[in-house]
């Protein structure tokens, strides 16, 4: 049961093709150029050098945020458009859950952030449990002090990852409560999608391709402005 997964939340262009136990394949680059450049070309080159065929594929998984606007958009549109023609499930989720699910250190807080710009955050908390990640509560939008202070309240060791450990790392690594992950657990990857899809698809859980939307959790900087202008013209 082959599922392909796609993680476009961040600057990361991330897809994988795995089975329950098995990933079969990943790519995960770091670069300059727009998701919509070379979302579809690494997904065919994927495919190919995973020697696997569309018509295998059971079902699509996304990541649908909280991160960038312009990249949740794309990956959604894709992966909509490849469920649809495909006529497999599809699957939605949260990047910061799947970010989680990448570092279960037992006994620990698991903190994925995400930048939200402006010198904010998208902070979750998670504790893992077996191979699943229980949310601690609903992620929201911090400033980096304000995000630190919550997270040194919890008084027990927290694991943090994401895009704070490099906007934000000297700050981090100044709290004596805080654990700083590796650069491997810095940047969302579409395994962990991967692997949580599968799991939602064994229990049935599936989403309407026409339906599921983002999870921005606060609104984009194009519809503040709207706001203020025409707040300005009242």
């Amino acid at each position: 049961m082959p599922i392909l997964a796609l993680d476009t939340a961040t600057l990361v262009s991330s897809v994988a093709l795995a089975t329950k136990d098995t990933l079969l394949g990943e790519l995960t680059l770091e670069t300059k150029k727009n998701h919509s450049e070379q979302l579809m070309p690494n997904i065919e080159q994927l495919l190919e050098r995973a020697g696997s065929a569309k018509h295998e594929i059971d079902a699509v998984a996304v990541s649908i945020g909280p991160g960038s606007f312009t990249g949740l958009r794309i990956g959604l549109a894709t992966a909509k458009a490849l469920a649809y023609a495909w006529q497999v499930p599809l699957i939605g989720v949260p990047t910061l859950t799947a970010m989680a699910f990448g570092c279960p250190v037992p006994g620990a807080v698991l903190a994925p952030t995400l930048d939200a710009q402006k010198g904010n955050l998208y902070v979750g908390l998670y504790r893992g449990q077996g191979d699943k990640v229980i949310p601690i509560r609903e992620p929201k939008v911090l400033s980096c002090a304000a995000a630190i202070a919550e997270l040194e309240s919890l008084a027990q060791p927290v694991v943090v990852m994401g895009e704070a450990v490099k906007l934000y790392k000297s700050q981090l690594a100044a709290s004596l409560h805080l654990v700083i992950a590796g650069p491997h657990l810095v940047m969302p990857r579409a395994a962990n999608i991967a692997l949580i899809g599968l799991n939602m698809l064994e229990q049935g859980l599936t989403h309407d391709p026409m339906t599921l939307a983002p999870m921005y959790i606060r609104r984009s900087e194009a519809e503040e402005l709207w706001e203020k202008r025409q707040g300005c013209c009242k």
